[in-house]
């Protein structure tokens, strides 16, 4: 290896270890809470679904960088399209469960007496199951255009240069489109979400400033905090979304797509890191247990 696969491979592993001590971390935290009170509360279940999709999203981009840097011309095709496949389920959940995650903190933190909120805020878990069920069709089609791309390279390495040439180019095409399609959803919405939250929060600020009150009240503490943990979630997101893209277009240029693949990872890395400083009960079981190490 050259001194970037190098350096790139140093992130990349300390990114891998980082982020799957996080989110198995969180899996155990919850795991415990669940057995110790035989009932889980929404965030809960929304958090240890993201961090499981976080486990895959990472194996799955450390075996394409496994087969950039280490064996590019001899991985075999099927490992190779199972590496992409697994990528894009992962992808997929990782994404719209964020964005549930960031609806449930504006359902559940914001102040808006319109009777669509309210009713939205009384059905809350029925307005996200219908959300991320509704987003099933984007992912077939997805998944579709990924297969479409698993027979193009079956073909190519049959020897039938033109299919795998014509095919290439329209699943490159397809698949860059429907990718910029299915992020840009969730982070509109993600991004409403914060929008909503700050109104909310400037909206409260005013009405206590009316009544001659603190600032420092525990609505606002809990809307900072959101706003905190949304806010971090939308530009690790951003940047993760524009590396993929990048990416997705330099698939020959490998020094360009390992530089990208170490920058996306730290998408399903920091974002776990966050949610544990985030959540109280997770930062406490941290402290707990860095504090038993020490001793």
């Amino acid at each position: 290896m050259n001194l970037l696969e190098w350096i790139v491979t140093i992130i990349i592993m300390t990114e891998f270890l980082l982020g799957n001590c996080a989110n198995i971390f969180i899996i155990i935290v919850n795991a415990i809470d669940y057995v110790k009170r035989r009932k889980i509360s929404s965030a809960d279940r929304i958090i240890t679904a993201l961090v499981i999709s976080r486990i895959g999203l990472l194996w799955a981009m450390s075996m394409n960088w496994h087969s950039t840097v280490f064996t590019a011309n001899t991985y075999h095709v099927q490992i190779r399209a199972l590496g992409r496949i697994t990528w894009a389920v992962s992808n997929h959940f990782s994404n719209w469960l964020g964005t549930s995650l960031s609806m449930f903190y504006l359902l559940k933190i914001a102040n808006f007496y319109n009777p669509l909120f309210l009713h939205l805020k009384r059905k809350i878990e029925n307005v996200l199951l219908v959300i991320f069920l509704g987003n099933f069709l984007l992912f077939v089609l997805y998944l579709g255009v990924v297969n479409i791309n698993k027979i193009a390279w079956v073909n190519g390495y049959e020897g039938n240069v033109t299919l795998k040439n014509i095919l290439k180019d329209i699943t490159s095409l397809s698949n860059m489109h429907l990718f910029s399609l299915i992020n840009v959803i969730p982070f509109c919405i993600s991004l409403t979400c914060v929008l909503l939250l700050v109104y909310s929060l400037g909206k409260h600020l005013r009405n206590m400033k009316f009544h001659g009150k603190g600032c420092q009240d525990p609505s606002t503490t809990v809307h900072i905090k959101a706003l905190q943990t949304l806010v971090s979630f939308l530009l690790l997101y951003a940047t993760y979304s524009l590396c993929v893209i990048i990416s997705g277009w330099s698939l020959l240029n490998a020094p360009i797509f390992l530089l990208c693949m170490a920058i996306s990872a730290v998408y399903p890395t920091g974002h776990s890191i966050i949610l544990i400083w985030g959540n109280q009960k997770l930062k406490q079981a941290l402290l707990l247990c860095l504090k038993q190490v020490r001793c």
